[in-house]
């Protein structure tokens, strides 16, 4: 029989460390559920700006594919419609990554998106990153192949709690406030 009826069993650190051999002390894995909020929130913040903007015009032509069967005008206005939408997408993800270090609905939810290590992203990888993004907008494919599949890759220890995009740029979401300190003031 045991002295104490409380035994301390000597843990191998936190989730992060246990799938990430470079992983900072202390440093924990946002879950996938606020990656996956955080991704939609932005498409649908920026989508109402968007719509604003074009005046209702932009969201109702994306889906009326009889356009392309009304001559070469509207087959234009329905490429040119799906051209504005993934540019402005592109640069949104872009331009938040170089100038506050994630998007602006990831920064509500507290991650941080890091390499490896814990250090943050320098400014060349955000154009490839918000190019990764914009495969999760293809119609149909998009959410229910390319977007389930990182759903269940960022639930799984195999593919280290890591989505196809992150494995591509050696990058891990992580919670923010459990990062190294230095690795915070660079984060606005």
């Amino acid at each position: 029989m045991a002295d104490s009826p409380v035994s301390v069993h000597q843990g191998g650190g936190t989730l992060a460390q246990a799938v990430l051999a470079s992983a900072p002390e202390g440093m924990l894995i946002a879950p996938v559920w606020k990656r996956v909020a955080a991704y939609m929130l932005d498409v649908v913040l920026l989508s109402i700006v968007l719509e604003f903007v074009t005046g209702g015009w932009l969201l109702a032509s994306l889906t009326n594919v009889s356009l392309l069967s009304q001559g070469a005008k509207s087959a234009l206005f329905f490429f040119v419609n799906w051209f504005i939408l993934l540019s402005a997408i592109y640069l949104y993800f872009k331009w938040t990554g170089r100038v506050i270090g994630r998007s602006l609905a990831q920064r509500g939810f507290r991650i941080a998106i890091v390499h490896d290590n814990g250090t943050p992203l320098e400014d060349h990888h955000w154009g490839p990153r918000a190019v990764g993004k914009m495969v999760y907008l293809i119609p149909i494919a998009g959410p229910l192949w390319f977007g389930l599949r990182d759903v269940l890759r960022g639930r799984s220890e195999e593919d280290e709690y890591r989505t196809s995009i992150d494995k591509t740029h050696h990058t891990v979401a992580a919670v923010d406030w459990s990062l190294p300190s230095e690795t915070r003031l660079r984060l606005r």
